[in-house]
């Protein structure tokens, strides 16, 4: 049975989505602070943490920088009242998975659940990713090119990366790259995609992602 952290300081709300949980199936724990939360993370019992930001001792986004920093890679869903477009961007830029804002409804939540968790189940049990020249250490996020150099990327640019050389040589279209890296219903103008490409072409080098025009982009 998948188990799943609640992260909540609001016990009515907090409540209302562990019976919801339980109801369908999935174990469950109440963490009613930051601190607690990220003690009970940090035991790997866990399969997915659902996170709300305003909660005492340490916020939202300070468990998940923690949580990323130590490199646990388990699915995190923020949530929060703050719908401001800069808080979900730096919740996502920080290295959450999904973000969803309150008021919600629970068969949302529940399906971007296990939407995470189907993910993670699926995602190959590789320590290290190789493509030509270019390595990514999943587990230590380390990332290295031309023979050793090490290149810092933010965990959102190291998410990017990774989707690409996990399909090198495969066109990923903008939309498959907002659902998979961003796991987030950004308006389909959105550039935030392109930006990011423009960014790994940056660090990485210009010439080892191709666009494909009308497609999408390719690590080549």
């Amino acid at each position: 049975m998948a188990s799943i952290l609640i992260a909540d300081d609001e016990p009515r709300i907090a409540g209302f989505i562990e019976k919801g949980l339980r109801a369908a199936g999935f174990a469950t724990r109440i963490a009613s602070d930051g601190a607690e939360a990220l003690a009970l993370a940090q035991t790997d019992e866990f399969d997915l943490l659902v996170l709300d930001v305003n909660m005492p001792h340490m916020t939202g986004f300070e468990v998940l920088e923690q949580l990323r920093g130590q490199g646990s890679r388990m699915p995190i869903i923020m949530l929060t009242a703050r719908t401001d477009l800069g808080d979900t961007v730096a919740g996502l830029e920080g290295g959450a998975d999904d973000y969803l804002g309150k008021p919600f409804r629970f068969d949302e939540l529940l399906a971007r659940i296990r939407l995470r968790m189907r993910s993670s189940d699926e995602a190959a049990p590789v320590a290290e990713l190789r493509h030509r020249d270019l390595a990514l250490d999943v587990r230590s996020r380390r990332v290295t090119i031309d023979g050793g150099r090490s290149v810092e990327l933010s965990a959102r640019e190291f998410a990017l990366a990774e989707e690409l050389i996990r399909h090198a040589g495969m066109v990923l279209s903008r939309e498959q790259l907002l659902s998979r890296v961003w796991g987030y219903d950004f308006d389909p103008g959105s550039n935030v995609a392109d930006v990011y490409i423009g960014y790994l072409r940056q660090k990485l080098g210009a010439d080892r992602i191709e666009t494909v025009r009308g497609a999408g982009y390719r690590l080549v």
